[in-house]
Order: structure tokens, then C-alpha cells, then sequence
């Protein structure tokens, strides 16, 4: 199972370098991939419910130049609130930008003030994402003109950079819906907590619907330091039993932030 964090991203007061810190902290840790989250104009202060300060594309593209191995993500960025032609264009740069390191993660979006508040359809927002999915994979693939989408089309137009190859593409939630965005569009799925048994039943759900193609699923949770690190090593693995190939981990507050990763990489590597 590979180990992944969700790096802090929640207090506007967290120096601007502390960011980069830890993203080097867990690549020297060997944690796989390092994971933002994503909110625009949320209804109330950042925080554990609305992560996000930092625009995560802008960051993620800091990130990539202040490391080497580690894989860099989004955990996961709203895609109805967003141009899907920019976003095409951002995924490819960053591909590019990163030798390959970025993953896309999507999700839908949950709340609805923060769709409004940017103009953005809330009712039609899962609909919104299948076909920005659509157009990002036919632009990606170095697909050209003229293209027809049920939402987006173009006549003319020629898209750059190309990448050399797929850029991976993650769906996050634990819905129906969301299975159904992975089996189709997904090279992995990472869900939220609830049980080991209820994830294998969504990773079983998955790998149906699925069919030929294998989805990884993952799975997003939280250690800050408030129970012993035991514990969670136990609901990790009881979590690699049910199926998750790599679990991302939110370690808390920035500050004992790289302490935590340490000791949780520790207790594992001691098994």
C-alpha cells in the first residue's frame, strides 16, 4: 500500500515557504504523492471544513520545481467552477512543467453558496464535469479541430502543449456518481472514511462498474496527533485488507505537521 499526505493548506497565516518544507519533508519521507485541496470563495473561513488558501494548479506548479520525485495532485479541485479550455491548458503546462508528476484529481463540488457566489450551476454540476472530462481528454490526446461536445465545442483552434503521454486523472467521493466518474474517466478513485467494509463494497461497486479496466482505489483520511499513531496504523491496514492500494493522509495543523508524517512513517516501516 502507498502512503500519501493532503498537505496543509487551511491557515492563511502559514508562512509561504512551509508549504514547500513539507512537500520536500515527505518526498525525503518517501511518501508517494502530495495532495491540495481546492475552494475559491467559500461561505465561511478556511479552515478544517474549507481548505484551500493557496490556488492549488498555481501551487502545485511551485511544488514541482521544489522537488523531484514526488508526485503532486489535487484532492480535489472543483471542476464546474472552472474555464474548461484553461484547464485543459493548466493540466497539459503542468504535465509538462513537472516531468509527468501531476495527477488531476476532480470532484463535483458540495457546497452550494460557494457556486453562487462565483456564478457557477450547482444543480448541473455533475453533468458540467463528465463533459470538461470529455474535452480535456480529447485535448490532452492532442485531439484538433473541429470538436463537438454536448456542453463545449470549437470550430478552430490549436491546443499546446501536448502531452507525451496520459496525464492521470483521479476521482474523489464516495457517491454512485462518483464511481460511475471513475469507472469511466479514472485511472484511480480515492474515497472518504467510513468503514473498511463500507469501502469494499464501494470498491467492489467500482470494480464492476469498471469492467476491464483496473481503477486503483485509494482512500483520503486524517491523523493530526490527538490519538496514538497505533491506531491509525491499524486503520490503515485493516483499510489495505479492504482494498485500498494507497491511503493519503491529512496530518493536521502545519505546525508538528512533518513530525507527524515522521512518526506514521516510522510505526509502518517498523511492521
Amino acid at each position: 500500500m502507498r502512503l500519501e499526505v493532503v498537505l496543509p493548506d487551511e491557515s492563511p497565516t502559514m508562512p509561504a515557504r512551509r508549504i514547500a518544507e513539507l512537500a520536500r519533508a515527505a518526498e525525503d519521507l518517501d511518501y508517494d504523492t502530495a495532495w491540495l485541496p481546492d475552494h475559491i470563495l467559500p461561505p465561511d473561513e478556511y479552515g478544517a471544513v474549507f481548505g484551500g488558501v493557496y490556488e492549488p494548479l498555481v501551487t502545485i506548479g511551485h511544488l514541482s520545481a521544489a522537488t523531484r520525485r514526488l508526485r503532486l495532485g489535487t484532492s480535489v479541485l472543483v471542476v464546474p467552477l472552472r474555464d474548461p479550455f484553461v484547464l485543459a491548458k493548466q493540466v497539459a503546462t503542468l504535465h509538462h512543467l513537472s516531468e509527468g508528476r501531476f495527477v488531476l484529481g476532480v470532484g463535483v463540488g458540495w457546497n452550494e453558496q460557494e457556486f453562487q457566489a462565483v456564478g457557477a450551476e450547482y444543480p448541473r454540476r455533475g453533468a458540467i464535469t463528465d463533459d470538461t472530462l470529455d474535452l480535456l481528454r480529447h485535448l490532452l490526446a492532442g485531439g484538433a479541430a473541429p470538436y463537438r461536445g454536448r456542453r463545449y465545442s470549437f470550430d478552430v483552434g490549436v491546443f499546446e502543449p501536448v502531452p507525451a503521454g496520459p496525464v492521470p486523472l483521479m476521482v474523489g467521493g464516495n457517491s454512485d456518481a462518483a464511481l460511475r466518474r471513475a469507472a469511466r474517466h479514472g485511472d484511480s478513485w480515492q474515497g472518504l472514511p467510513t468503514s473498511p467494509p463500507v469501502f469494499a463494497e464501494r470498491a467492489s461497486a467500482l470494480a464492476a462498474l469498471a469492467g476491464d479496466r483496473h481503477v486503483t482505489p485509494t482512500l483520503r483520511i486524517g491523523w493530526d496527533g490527538g490519538g496514538p499513531v497505533e491506531r491509525t496504523v491499524d486503520d490503515l491496514l485493516a483499510y489495505r485488507e479492504a482494498g485500498a492500494e494507497a491511503v493519503a493522509v491529512h496530518f493536521g495543523d502545519h505546525e508538528g505537521f512533518a513530525q507527524r508524517m515522521e512518526e506514521l512513517r516510522r510505526a509502518l516501516d517498523t511492521l
